[in-house]
């Protein structure tokens, strides 16, 4: 059953049959049915939505507004409380500058983040004067609730935590978190880039007012598309940044009245054929079925660790109980960038290296003056086969460089 399920998936994604294809963490391939459902939207009801009476315009609109409806059924939560964005990125600039921040307030999080939900506040420090307090994880990139509550004080305003780290693949604990920041009064946001579509994601068990979701990593979807959830109970406490068409009511020459949520949050023409590809994506995602992806996932990470960790002069980062999705390593001595190509020439075997837009998370683990680290993901088309010409092509590439 679990390997028919996987030459489905792989049936679907003509490009592995050409590639060992591990870097979902970065993007992930688009399955047909997706393309598909984009490509229906362009040959027969190209059309804006929510701007026209005719048939082609309401289709358009109906089909939009039902890939967020599928989308809020899957994160457990509102349809109005699924705003679309281009990306996690823009997901959290939007809270990092539609909350009202004053000089003085504090947000809390880890350094280990992406620099998507680290520079956003960098900058907020420069510009406004809030006060930044970061927790630092362990040594296997794992943050400690205790070290968050201790660092709570009237000032904080959000605590903001990712769920898995890009850069290492470790898992945060961020239900508990998200019990002290509703204990102590405090927004709370979690960045679930690397967790949405690899594992269950509910909106309720976090307790988090803010998740931000990309399209094009777990959930298969396409690239350019992406969305934040944002709890009933703090929309109010956050401004449109993005305003102009379809973000407003009625105006005057002299003011002007918001939509209703989440219009108010998506000004201008959307990316309307990628949400409807992700509103696809999301149905097929859960065909498969998220414990079935996890518990393969968890298999493989676990079998891709140990191929790495076998030869005797790599550094593996990240404790094989903790980490998800993501393998990081290097070769003793040899430049990260390196190892990727030869893998590629080698094998055609894709993997990311460098500092993977986490430079504190790279130094935080030894490993900046390495170039950073190669960096090998997973989703659930991978098969332990791929895995295992991976581990034998590293130990040919480790043993040229000298083992």
């Amino acid at each position: 059953m679990e390997n028919d399920a996987i030459i489905n998936i792989r049936a679907d994604i003509p490009l592995l049959e050409e590639v060992i294809y591990l870097d979902a963490a970065s993007t992930t391939p688009t399955p047909k049915p997706v393309v598909e459902a984009m490509c229906d939207y362009f040959y027969n009801y190209n059309s804006n939505t929510g701007r026209g009476a005719y048939r082609m315009a309401v289709k358009s609109t109906k089909e939009f507004e039902h890939a967020r409806y599928r989308i809020s059924k899957f994160i457990n939560c509102r349809s109005s409380e699924v705003i679309f964005t281009k990306n996690t990125t823009e997901a959290i600039n939007l809270v990092a500058n539609g909350l009202d921040f004053k000089k003085g307030d504090s947000i809390i999080l880890s350094n280990i983040e992406h620099h998507s939900n680290f520079i956003p506040w960098l900058n907020l420090k420069k510009k406004q004067g809030i006060k930044l307090k970061i927790i630092k994880a362990d040594k296997y990139g794992v943050v400690d609730p205790t070290d968050i509550e201790s660092a709570v004080d009237s000032n904080t305003k959000l605590i903001t935590t990712t769920h898995v780290s890009n850069a290492i693949g470790s898992v945060q604990p961020v239900n508990e978190i998200g019990k002290i920041a509703d204990e102590n009064n405090v927004l709370y946001m979690v960045d679930a880039a690397q967790s949405a579509g690899h594992m269950k994601v509910d909106v309720k068990e976090t307790k988090a007012d803010f998740i931000t979701f990309p399209g094009h990593k777990g959930l298969l979807g396409p690239i350019g598309t992406g969305f934040l959830y944002c709890g009933e109970q703090s929309v109010e406490k956050l401004e449109p940044m993005n305003l102009g068409g379809g973000t407003v009511l009625d105006v005057t020459e002299t003011e002007f009245s918001f939509e209703d949520v989440p219009a108010r949050f998506e000004g201008g023409t959307q990316n309307i054929a990628g949400f409807i590809g992700l509103g696809v994506a999301v149905d097929y995602i859960d065909r498969i079925g998220l414990e079935r992806i996890e518990k393969h996932s968890k298999k493989l990470t676990s079998k891709l660790f140990q191929e790495i960790n076998d030869i005797n002069n790599t550094i593996v980062y990240g404790s094989p109980e903790n980490i998800y999705g993501i393998v990081a390593f290097n070769i003793d001595g040899v430049n990260a960038h390196d190892v990727a190509k030869i893998l590629d020439e080698l094998k055609n075997i894709c993997v990311r290296s460098g500092h993977h837009c986490a430079i504190p998370a790279i130094r935080h683990i030894g490993a900046y003056e390495l170039g950073g680290t190669v960096r090998a993901s997973l989703h659930y088309y991978n098969t332990e086969e791929e895995i295992q010409i991976f581990g034998e092509t590293l130990r040919e590439i480790s043993k040229f460089f000298g083992e």
